[in-house]
């Protein structure tokens, strides 16, 4: 049994904050902020915004662009590191909202690599028939998280959410998919539960995140007797802009090949992959039946990798709007 993405919805809060303001408030430059992390910019959660409510709002759109309804979901999960409630699951409030009778639902925290954990564990309810349709969503607010006094992790993360639909299809592969974790570096990133503060050593974060990820492109496509010149398009965690460069880099990648939008969408977290797999749509860089490598690193640590076949429709239908940041074009 096979599995595909046939649809794909995002949402970003409207509030922008631009390098200008927040260098104002470090003390530092907008070229400072620019050149250590390729961001200009990045949506910023309202009061009234939550890891559930952006998880519906991609959700909806991810559901019309597969044309399915909610009714019609098995399992809803949803990969955030700020969840609405320590209990209930963020996912039993997306599946209520949503109108997903019947469905199951589960958060998951792997931190930025969430999503693609998420997604490995939606294929492998499919592919072994346990689940015919799973909307994954990747939905994180961690500007509420920050330490404003902290200029070297404070200008990296924005907020949003994306969603996929995850439906059964015979005939289209779906991974490998690698997931690996090693505990014994958590002091290098974490949210410690007596301080609230992202905290991160940023030096040897890169460093691991960079090897990491490589290596597990390249065990998925030594698993999947692929090599590097058949990737279409690899879709990295984004992180930082010199991250993804340098794990295309050492994969011999062509830039090209490598999706980059963090320049105004800013660390996303869980929600970075499925924002950077939409825009690839609609932005013509992924086409119908491309080679899709997703790849991601995250606090744990946990990072992986694993292979997509597109099989979504790449334009949206006339009757259907691109899926955009709220109150933006």
């Amino acid at each position: 049994m096979g599995a595909a993405i046939t649809g794909w919805g995002i949402a970003l809060p409207e509030r922008e904050l631009h390098n200008a303001e927040l260098a104002r408030r470090l003390d530092v430059t907008e070229e400072w902020i620019l050149e250590r992390t390729g961001i200009n910019s990045r949506h910023v959660a309202a009061p009234t915004d939550s890891a559930s409510s952006l998880s519906i709002e991609a959700g909806i759109a991810a559901l019309k662009r597969a044309g399915l309804d909610a009714s019609q979901l098995d399992m809803v999960i949803v990969a955030t590191s700020t969840p609405d409630e320590q209990m209930p699951a963020t996912a039993s409030l997306v599946q209520h909202a949503l109108g997903a009778s019947g469905a199951g639902a589960f958060d998951l925290n792997a931190a930025c690599s969430g999503f693609l954990v998420a997604l490995a564990q939606a294929g492998a309810l499919v592919t072994s028939g346990m689940a015919q349709r799973v909307l994954v969503c990747g939905a994180d607010l961690l500007t509420r998280v920050l330490d404003y006094d902290d200029p070297r992790s404070c200008i990296l993360f924005g907020d949003g959410a994306g969603a996929v639909v995850l439906e059964s299809a015979p005939g289209i592969a779906f991974g490998p998919f690698r997931i690996v974790s090693d505990g014994s570096k958590e002091p290098l990133l974490r949210i410690p539960a007596d301080d609230g503060h992202l905290r991160m050593k940023g030096r040897e974060v890169y460093r691991h995140a960079v090897a990491s990820m490589s290596a597990a492109v390249k065990e998925v496509l030594v698993e999947a007797g692929l090599s590097v010149t058949d990737i279409d398009l690899l879709v990295a965690h984004q992180a930082n802009a010199r991250i993804v460069e340098a794990v295309a880099l050492r994969l011999g990648l062509d830039p090209s090949r490598a999706m980059l939008n963090i320049s105004r969408l800013g660390n996303t977290s869980a929600a970075s992959i499925p924002l950077a797999l939409a825009e690839a749509v609609e932005t013509g860089k992924l086409h119908d039946s491309d080679l899709v490598v997703l790849t991601a690193f995250g606090a744990g640590f946990v990072w992986g990798a694993g292979i997509v076949r597109w099989a979504a429709p790449v334009a949206p239908r006339a009757d259907e709007e691109l899926v955009t940041a709220r109150g933006h074009d």
